[in-house]
C-alpha cells in the first residue's frame, strides 16, 4: 500500500509518499514517517483524512490502532492522510507533576519560614490552628494528586504539548503562593471554630470522595478499554463528571474554613473551568450513546456550579448560617436555623436558569 503524507498547506511531507504493507496500521504508518524524517516522532504526528475543498467539518483522525485499510474506502492501493505537527510534547504524568509539585513546596515556605519580613512586617507571628489544618489540608490534597498522577489515573492521550507544562505550572504556582499568602500572613483573623471544623470535615469527605471517583474511572478504562464510555456508580449515578464535582466542593470545604478571598477567586475560576470540560465531556457522551442514556446527570453538576458561580451569594448565606447556630445553644433556634437554610437551598436548586437544565 503506497501512502501519500501531505501537510495542511498541500505539500508532500514525504516524496513520492511511503510504502506499506496491507496489514500496516496507523502506528506502523507513525513509525516510518518517525523514521524518514527524525524529528517528527510519533506522539508529535496528528494524521487525518483530507477534507473536500471549502469544507467546514473537523477532520476525521486517524486512531493509530486502526488499521490503514479501515480509512481506504475500499481502495487498498493508495491512501491520502494530512499531517499536522503538534510540537514539542511531554507524558501527561510529566505536566501533572511539576503543576502539582509547586504549591506542595510552595505553600509551607509561607508557613514555616519568616517570609513576611521581606514584606515588612516586623511583628512576631501567632500561628492559628485553622493555619495549620490549612497547611495538612492543603499538602494532603496536592500529595493526593501526585500519587494519582502515577498509580490511579489512565490517560486518553499519552503527550500533551511542552506549551502546557509553563501554562499549567503559571496557573498552580501562582494561586497556591497567592492563597498561602493570605492564609499564613501573621494579621489573618481565623473563623470560629466550628466553622473550621464545618469547612475541614465537609472538604475531606469531598477529597475521599473525589479519590474513589478516580477509582471508579480508572476500573472503567481498564475494564472497557477507554473511549467514550459512560461513568457509573457512587455520585456518577447522578451527575456526569462526579469528579470535576467533588473537586470544586472541597475547595468550598477549603474556603469554609479559611475563607480568603484568594481562595474563593481560585474556586470560582476552577469550577468555571471544569464546568466548560465537564459540558463537553457529556455532549461527546451523548453523541456516542444517545439522548436517552444520560438523563438528567449533568442537572447535579449544574447546581453546583450554580451555587458556586452564579449564587456566590449562597457562600455568604452558608457562612452566616453557620455564624448563627454556633453563637447559641438553643436546640430550637438551631433547628429553626437549619430548617431555614434547608428551605433557602431548594429554593436555589429550583431556580436554576432554565437554558442549563436542557444540557
Amino acid at each position: 500500500m503506497k501512502v501519500i503524507v501531505t501537510t495542511r498547506s498541500g505539500r508532500e511531507l514525504i516524496k513520492g509518499g511511503l510504502e506499506l504493507s496491507d496489514s500496516a496500521t496507523v502506528a506502523d504508518l507513525q513509525g516510518a514517517i518517525h523514521k524518514r524524517t527524525k524529528k517528527y516522532y510519533p506522539s508529535r504526528q496528528r494524521l487525518t483524512l483530507p477534507l473536500p475543498p471549502g469544507s467546514k467539518e473537523r477532520p476525521n483522525v486517524l486512531n493509530y490502532k486502526k488499521s490503514l485499510k479501515d480509512y481506504t474506502n475500499g481502495n487498498t492501493d493508495e491512501l491520502t492522510v494530512v499531517f499536522k505537527d503538534l510540537g514539542p510534547q511531554v507524558k501527561y504524568s510529566t505536566l501533572f507533576f511539576w503543576e502539582y509539585l509547586g504549591p506542595l513546596i510552595i505553600y509551607p515556605i509561607f508557613y514555616y519560614f519568616p517570609v513576611y519580613k521581606f514584606f515588612g512586617y516586623k511583628g512576631e507571628r501567632v500561628i492559628h490552628p485553622v493555619q495549620t489544618y490549612a497547611l495538612y489540608y492543603w499538602c494532603f490534597h496536592y500529595f493526593k494528586r501526585i500519587m494519582e498522577t502515577f498509580f490511579v489515573h489512565r490517560f486518553s492521550h499519552a503527550t500533551s504539548p511542552l506549551s502546557n507544562v509553563f501554562r499549567n505550572c503559571a496557573y498552580y504556582w501562582t494561586f497556591g503562593a497567592w492563597i498561602a499568602y493570605y492564609v499564613n500572613h501573621p494579621l489573618y483573623t481565623p473563623v470560629s471554630d466550628l466553622q473550621m471544623k464545618v469547612g475541614f470535615g465537609f472538604g475531606l469527605l469531598c477529597q475521599i470522595s473525589n479519590f474513589y471517583c478516580h477509582i471508579l474511572l480508572r476500573n472503567l478504562r481498564s475494564s472497557e478499554g477507554g473511549g467514550y464510555q459512560i461513568p457509573r456508580g457512587f455520585l456518577f449515578n447522578f451527575v456526569t463528571c462526579a469528579n470535576y464535582t467533588t473537586e470544586i466542593y472541597q475547595w468550598l470545604g477549603f474556603n469554609i474554613a479559611t475563607q480568603t478571598v484568594a481562595g474563593y477567586v481560585f474556586m470560582a475560576v476552577a469550577a468555571a473551568i471544569m464546568t466548560n470540560w465537564a459540558l463537553a465531556k457529556h455532549r461527546r457522551l451523548k453523541k456516542h450513546h444517545g439522548d436517552g442514556v444520560l438523563g438528567v446527570v449533568t442537572r447535579c453538576l449544574v447546581v453546583s456550579v450554580s451555587f458556586v458561580i452564579k449564587h456566590l451569594g449562597y457562600v455568604e448565606y452558608f457562612l452566616d448560617f453557620v455564624s448563627a447556630i454556633s453563637r447559641t445553644d438553643d436546640l430550637k433556634v438551631q433547628i429553626l436555623a437549619v430548617s431555614e437554610h434547608i428551605s433557602f437551598v431548594l429554593v436555589m436548586i429550583s431556580t436554576v436558569p432554565g437554558e442549563l437544565h436542557d444540557v
